[in-house]
């Protein structure tokens, strides 16, 4: 297989499947027309807008837009319509940086194909035969890719977190990390996608950090999110997304950015270069 396929794997999606959510006139998510029709019986909360629907105008503020929300959300996943809430909010925004429209269970992100985010570090050791980096294998139990190969820390960034306070808790949690070492990383961009995931649209922006770690720190497992880790070779990384889907689906293009970045993947060694380059990043106005 070529590389090009874990980015082709991330954004598989039909626009013509999906119909415009909006709130406060902003269209911030894309339903399927199944839950478009379901939706329309609820009309205290919704109204239809064009092919899509818009909350009510009469919820004017975030805090109104929520609250009004939440007995929706605990319908849908009465009805089975989405997984067991996670009682984890995530802002809805046009935008990163935006204002916050309002706030939704991370559990009804996709179903309503609301713009998520989220942090993945790479952890890397440098040893006399090069590049080396920390690599998780989720646990079997995992409802998302269980037994894949993971980053050493990734995570959904919740409502009422910063970016950095959530890099140095899902360190901690799923690493062992502490906030001195976890707190040394680097910014270093950020990749997007659009997927079709089964229920909905994963809309996802991942913002990346590099943190360097000494060949004598130790990482390991703390909150059941991964099973194991092991420091992976960079020639055997690059082997194993060649050979397929061992890294869960978003972790490859995590990886295959960060080859980029580090001049492992060159215009001269990978011809498929610019569309591995551009392919990392959504069409804006997919995004929005």
């Amino acid at each position: 297989m070529a590389l090009i396929d874990h980015i082709r794997r991330c954004n598989r999606w039909t626009p013509e499947n999906f119909h415009p959510f909006w709130v406060a006139g902003i269209p911030v998510g894309r339903l399927r027309p199944e839950l478009v029709r379901h939706l329309r019986e609820f009309s205290t909360l919704f109204v239809p807008h064009g092919d899509g629907l818009a909350l009510v105008k009469s919820l004017d503020n975030d805090d109104a837009r929520t609250d009004a929300f939440r007995p929706m959300a605990a319908r849908l996943a009465a009805e089975g319509l989405v997984e067991k809430l996670r009682g984890e909010d995530y802002r809805v925004v046009a935008d990163w940086g935006a204002p916050t429209l309002m706030r939704m269970d991370r559990a009804l992100v996709s179903i309503f194909g609301i713009r998520a985010f989220g942090v993945h570090v790479n952890g890397m050791v440098r040893k006399p035969d090069g590049l080396h980096l920390w690599i998780g294998k989720r646990a079997a139990d995992k409802p998302i890719e269980p037994g894949k190969l993971d980053n050493m820390v990734a995570g959904g960034q919740p409502a009422d977190l910063t970016l950095s306070q959530n890099l140095l808790k899902e360190a901690a949690e799923e690493a062992g990390l502490s906030a001195e070492i976890a707190g040394k990383a680097q910014p270093a961009g950020a990749i997007t996608y659009c997927m079709e995931d089964g229920i909905g649209l994963k809309r996802d922006t991942l913002f990346l950090y590099d943190l360097e770690l000494s060949a004598d720190q130790k990482v390991t497992p703390h909150d059941g999110e991964m099973e194991s880790f092991s420091l992976m070779a960079q020639p055997d990384l690059l082997a194993r997304l060649r050979q397929g889907f061992d890294f869960k689906f978003n972790v490859a293009l995590v990886l295959i950015d960060f080859m980029i970045r580090h001049g492992i993947i060159t215009p001269e060694n990978e011809p498929d270069y610019l569309d591995l380059a551009t392919g990392l990043h959504t069409p804006l106005e997919l995004r929005r």
